[in-house]
């Protein structure tokens, strides 16, 4: 397995300390050095494995076939007539500006001020108008609360000082979590030496996702609705837990 997720865990706990001494600061250095979490998914080093897809069930005990990450696979064809396999690793973008929480009836979908966006089970009446409002297909109804669900970005585990599921169990490497705030962290170096390459899905959704992709393949052409895709090699709904 490779070494790349623990290191990355390692600058993610080494992060640490400068969130919590803000804690004990004024008020305008605590509001300095609030994280805004995101996430980079380096597409290139995604081998369509489902540890990720395994790894969030799991820890976030979720009912078999439903699923708040996985990893999409498909055919493609280039311009040059080459076939092949593209790989789209599917999670809530956790927007600033998230068109699920407008439509909520009962204020139960919200985000914080560390960019997480989250759902209030106590106040969701499972209405579905979030669900279909998310213009990433990232949200459905619990089959065992009937309560609307999503990725959080293990915000549990953020919170104790431990990444998300899907990237502690991420074989390659691909997904990089971390604090979009702090220009020192490994996403905010990641991204500036990609400047240029990275890309988001459906730009035009005018969301601002903070989940960023490098090397997504562009004869998908951001596309994250399963039906519009040529042909999806692998499909949660059909291959259940």
């Amino acid at each position: 397995m490779s070494g790349k997720p623990d290191l990355q865990r390692r600058a993610f706990l080494a992060a640490l300390p400068a969130v919590t001494a803000g804690l004990a600061a004024p008020a305008a250095a605590e509001e300095s050095a609030t994280p805004h979490w995101g996430m980079l998914i380096d597409t290139r080093r995604c081998i369509a494995c489902q540890a990720c897809t395994i790894g969030c069930s799991m820890e976030n005990d979720l009912p078999i076939g439903q699923f708040r990450t996985f990893v999409a696979t498909y055919a493609v064809t280039n311009e040059r007539g080459k076939s092949g396999i593209a790989t789209v690793p599917r999670t809530c973008n956790h927007c600033e500006e998230p068109p699920c929480i407008p439509v909520c009836p009962v204020g139960a979908t919200f985000k914080r001020k560390d960019g997480i966006v989250l759902v209030d089970g106590d106040k969701c009446v499972g209405c579905a108008y979030c669900v279909q409002a998310c213009p990433y297909d990232a949200r459905f109804i619990n089959h065992h609360t009937n309560k609307a669900d999503k990725c959080t970005f293990c915000s549990h585990r953020v919170e104790a000082g431990l990444l998300p599921a899907c990237v502690e169990t991420c074989v390659g490497g691909a997904r990089i979590f971390g604090d979009l705030n702090n220009a020192d962290s490994e996403i905010s170096r990641r991204l500036k030496a990609a400047e240029g390459k990275t890309s988001v899905l459906k730009p035009e959704a005018g969301t601002r996702p903070n989940v960023f992709y490098i090397g997504l393949d562009k004869e998908l052409d951001g596309r994250v609705d399963v039906g519009s895709a040529t042909e999806m090699m692998w499909r949660p709904n059909q291959h259940g837990g």
